[in-house]
């Protein structure tokens, strides 16, 4: 899975047709031989509060899609760090989940509207999926043009994400990236008829900004029960509802997190403890790391006063599927995954400080589940 930034749902909406039985019968075989260029934004697509409004989803249906989400997200998150195939395989898994509840509890209008906000969110590239094809009647030669400039604009993107990766950005490659998805997206004009171009609209619907959705990522998996604690008794994320919650991995001898040990003292000193929680969890790289008085003594020298988790058997590791030393989640009032940093906050200039202090910011202005 990209870093959060680079993970934001995309433009784009399609109308899922007057037949319920499409959505039960869209699975990874049927959506075309182009299914990796498919962008696959279902799942933080009805995890944002404003499409369930969009879909006019009664409360009772967002307490049951909710109960759903309890079941799925965390399959969801974990799967971000299985190569791109296997991903894409276990999303439609997943997504079918999801297609077979609303099937199942929502209206025919409803659902008819969630395919309009997906294909608007898969942008341009819904253009190759196999249904819209039959919808549209477009010829496999269409497809195959708007297949070549899919694969071009990713193909720059890599290549730009690449630099960034080595701090070798130059604005050639920026402007490559901008060209090629421009391309992609004038494209649309040129290649379709008339009349198809006619045909998008009612595939579309009613404009709806998916760009603009602010929860789109799972419930954070909830810890694992361990023997351990440091300045706590023993937390869940359940019980902590209502707070936003900055969970942190580290590792005590790891310098990089000691980089950060400044921002995480700061946040827990700042911020009321009744709405701002801070949890370390120490997962071990070193035989040391594996002492839990070790792990004590080093939280005592370094002044880290705040809720530590020593994660022994690095279970919660595992569960979050964290690759990384150190890396920090932000997780809102409800619960929700809203973003996470890897790495050092201020690593060669960064700002992750700033970016998630500001975040905090706008979430303790949300509503507090009752």
């Amino acid at each position: 899975m990209l870093h959060p930034l680079c993970m934001r749902v995309c433009c784009a909406g399609l109308v899922f047709a007057q037949l319920v039985s499409v959505i039960a019968a869209q699975t990874h075989e049927s959506v075309s031989k182009y299914a990796e260029l498919i962008p696959q934004h279902l799942l933080g697509l009805v995890h944002a509060p404003q499409s369930q409004q969009e879909l006019q989803l009664t409360d009772g249906q967002v307490q049951q899609l909710g109960a759903l989400f309890a079941e799925i997200d965390t399959p969801w998150f974990q799967l971000r760090i299985l190569p791109a195939e296997k991903q894409r395989e276990l999303i439609v898994k997943l997504e079918q989940r999801v297609r077979n509840w609303f099937q199942e509890n929502t209206s025919a209008a409803q659902q008819t509207r969630l395919d309009q906000l997906e294909c608007r969110a898969q942008g341009v590239r819904m253009l190759l999926r196999q249904d819209v094809k039959g919808k549209l009647k477009l010829e496999s030669s269409q497809q195959e043009a708007l297949a070549e400039l899919a694969r071009a604009a990713n193909a720059a993107t890599q290549k730009l994400h690449s630099a960034t990766m080595k701090n070798a950005v130059t604005d050639e490659l920026t402007q490559e990236v901008s060209a090629a998805i421009q391309a992609e997206q004038k494209s649309v004009a040129t290649i379709l008829r008339p009349e198809q171009l006619q045909q998008l609209k009612p595939l579309l619907g009613d404009p709806f900004d998916t760009a603009q959705l602010k929860r789109i990522y799972p419930l954070a998996p909830e810890l694992v029960s361990v023997e351990h604690w440091i300045n706590s008794e023993p937390l869940t994320l359940q019980q902590l509802r209502g707070k936003v919650v900055l969970v942190h991995f580290y590792a005590f001898q790891c310098h990089n997190c000691h980089a950060n040990f400044d921002h995480y003292k700061n946040w827990s000193e700042k911020y009321n403890s009744d709405e701002v929680v801070v949890i370390g969890i120490q997962s071990p790289e070193t035989s040391r790391e594996r002492d839990p008085q070790a792990v004590r003594e080093a939280a005592a020298e370094s002044g880290l006063q705040f809720p530590i988790l020593i994660d022994l058997e690095s279970e919660n590791w595992k569960k979050w599927s964290n690759t990384m030393w150190p890396t920090v989640y932000v997780i809102d009032k409800q619960g929700y995954l809203r973003h996470w940093w890897q790495g050092e906050l201020n690593w060669q200039g960064a700002t992750g400080d700033k970016t998630i202090e500001d975040l905090v910011s706008q979430l303790l202005q949300e509503d507090t589940p009752t």
